[in-house]
């Protein structure tokens, strides 16, 4: 198994100052490695014909752009999980001052709490971060996950891994769908439809 993680928002509390509202953070789980590397071989050539140079932010996609991306990574056989952190609703004061205890904390509660899914899985997470942090958040999901579940945590450039902006642009699609305001809300969400195994409301 392979599981790739990012995440939508930002872990800062500055809400009236421009931190977002909601930060969402996405699990997409593929049971295959050959499904991993044809997913990324499809995001590849879409991006082609599309005429895209950079990488793929949910954030700063057009909707006929992010409707083609759902629409080619559909077919292949992968599973959504996340959590959804209303921020008004967090009272831990740790949380609320320390961006980096607040990522690992709700990395470590998406991969704990994970229904059975993780069996000797490699899990890359989105390479922010110094590289100290990154030796500090891989040991620490060692510590606190199940026996089992995680075989090897390693750190990837979005910019060059379509697979970490699969999770991005399926955190993006869950987060969107929390913006009541907005007329197309839901739409790539239920786009993702039966692959969006879980989504946890952590309160």
């Amino acid at each position: 198994m392979i599981v790739f993680i990012d995440e939508s928002g930002d872990p800062g509390f500055k809400l009236a100052k421009g931190s977002s509202a909601v930060f969402v953070l996405a699990l997409v789980a593929f049971q295959s490695s050959e499904q991993a590397a044809r997913a990324g071989t499809a995001i590849d050539e879409l991006a082609r014909k599309s005429g895209i140079k950079g990488e793929y932010k949910f954030s700063k996609s057009r909707p006929e752009i992010r409707d083609a991306f759902f629409a080619c990574v559909n077919q292949f056989d992968f599973k959504v999980r996340a959590i959804v952190v209303e921020k008004e609703k967090i009272y831990s004061g740790r949380l609320r001052s320390d961006k980096e205890s607040f990522y690992s904390f709700f990395v470590k509660s998406m991969l704990k709490f994970d229904n059975g899914l993780l069996k000797n899985a490699k899990v890359i997470i989105d390479g922010s971060g110094d590289k100290e942090f990154k030796k500090e958040l891989g040991a620490y999901l060692r510590r606190h996950t199940g026996d089992g579940a995680i075989r090897q945590i390693a750190f990837s450039n979005s910019a060059n891994d379509r697979l970490i902006q699969l999770a991005d642009m399926c955190a993006g699609a869950i987060a969107r769908s929390y913006k009541r305001d907005k007329d197309d809300a839901s739409q790539w969400r239920t786009m993702l439809g039966r692959k969006i195994e879980d989504v946890w409301d952590f309160r």
